[in-house]
């Protein structure tokens, strides 16, 4: 039975606006921004019932939790829990961020390129001990997930803490390290989905990561003051195939009707978004999705590439999954649980995709680099799942084995920043955002793959 995670980080607080650091110091109060953000959030997750709810103690998570549930029906009673607190910063809480870096001018590069190795030298009775804060917090995550999950088997839960403590939970629940702390951006009041096929360490899937559009901001804002490189990452609306649930591949399905509506919809939802350059695999269905989003940017030419084109599944494609069991008995679960070890009969595995996405991906990021480094510069990049997939999980610094840790929803718009430019790691912004086709929750298709 699934367990559905709601994450919410809390609302804007005094601190953020005085650009503080926050970690465990419990001054920093919300705005009247940050308890308007709350209530927007609770009109976000209405409808969605709520079996029990957990915020950090910190009165900027406990008031944003509080608030969420008071416009909320049916809501559960608010636990806390202290493996929900903000990540630890004890030399540092209180400061600005400039005097952070300032003072502490190793430190807050360590903090920023390799945060595993970021250390605090504290005092205490026993003399001085060597603290280091981003371990520190995932072992509160994973203490927050194995003591939690097992009480919550087939609910839906709703978590609200921090931003350092939310990225800690999503990284451990899908598996990534301590270095890889800084590849997820949350911003105040963005929702997050995890879908649990069970307890801790088994197989996870985010369904959504930060979404904003419920507070009026349709994609999270940049973090460095030049903006710098984004990518916007859609895949095409929905086929009759999808609907029906049969593989697509490399076949070339059309949009049905309802996927010329998804698609838009993106557009509408992508209006007033800047956009200047815009890229789509050569095949029907992404072409005539990025065709239509560019109905409101018509200066814009669509450069087609075939390397961004979707996976062969072969002899599969065309068929249902039962068709598939009965003449591939077991292969279909093999997929469904190692996709890095399945070869398609008479088509590609998944290492193949992998190279040729991620080598299409880096192309188009290397191109546009030789652009001036500080002026901003978009670029729409509409595929298909898998390879989606696979450059979802290349930006998170994960591999083949964790293909279906990522969900993407036929006209899902994801986020990529390269904030520090294309040396540095990318950020993920957002990802698998639907909330133009009908709420938070991802409704659209599930389609085959």
């Amino acid at each position: 039975m699934t367990t559905r995670v709601i994450i919410v980080r809390h609302g804007e607080s005094s601190y953020n606006v005085e650009r503080k650091v926050q970690g465990h110091c419990d001054l920093s109060r919300l705005t009247a921004k940050g308890e308007s953000m709350a209530v927007q959030v609770a009109a976000a997750l209405k409808g969605i019932s709520l079996d029990a709810a957990y915020s950090s103690p910190l009165m900027r998570a406990k008031r944003t939790a509080e608030l969420i549930l008071s416009n909320s029906d049916r809501a559960p009673h608010l636990q806390t829990s202290e493996d929900l607190r903000e990540i630890n910063l004890p030399l540092w809480e209180g400061l600005l961020f400039d005097e952070v870096e300032e003072k502490y001018p190793d430190e807050y590069d360590a903090w920023r390129t390799q945060p595993h190795l970021l250390k605090m030298s504290l005092s205490d009775e026993n003399g001085s001990v060597d603290f280091l804060p981003v371990p520190a917090i995932y072992e509160q995550a994973r203490q927050f997930w194995q003591t939690t999950l097992p009480n919550h088997v087939g609910q839906t839960i709703l978590i609200v803490a921090h931003s350092g403590i939310n990225r800690a939970l999503i990284n451990t629940a899908i598996g990534l390290q301590p270095e890889d702390y800084q590849r997820f951006h949350i911003s105040n009041c963005g929702i997050s989905i995890l879908n649990f096929s069970g307890e801790y360490g088994q197989p996870v899937q985010i369904e959504s990561l930060n979404i904003t559009s419920h507070l009026g901001e349709m994609l999270p804002r940049h973090k460095s003051k030049s903006q710098g490189l984004r990518l916007l990452l859609v895949r095409h609306g929905e086929t009759e195939w999808n609907r029906q649930g049969r593989f697509q591949g490399q076949i070339d399905v059309p949009l049905n009707e309802n996927g010329r509506s998804q698609a838009a919809q993106a557009c509408e939802f992508l209006k007033s978004v800047r956009i200047d350059q815009v890229i789509s695999s050569s095949m029907l269905r992404p072409k005539e999705t990025a065709e239509i989003i560019l109905q409101h940017h018509p200066h814009l030419q669509l450069d087609l590439r075939d390397d961004l084109r979707e996976i062969s599944h072969g002899l599969w494609e065309g068929k249902l999954e039962a068709e598939i069991e009965q003449s591939y008995p077991g292969l279909l679960h093999q997929w469904q649980q190692h996709p890095e070890t399945v070869q398609m009969p008479e088509g590609e595995n998944l290492q193949g995709v992998w190279n040729r996405a991620i080598a299409a991906w880096q192309d188009i990021i290397n191109a546009a680099a030789t652009r001036p480094a500080d002026e901003p510069f978009t670029i729409l990049v509409v595929a298909h799942d898998a390879i989606n997939k696979a450059i979802l999980c290349h930006v998170a610094g994960l591999g083949a084995e964790s293909f279906w840790n990522f969900k993407q929803g036929n006209g899902a718009v994801s986020v990529i920043d390269y904030p520090h430019g294309i040396e540095a790691a990318p950020l993920m912004q957002a990802m698998n955002i639907t909330t133009h086709l009908g709420g938070v929750l991802d409704k659209t298709a599930a389609g085959a793959l």
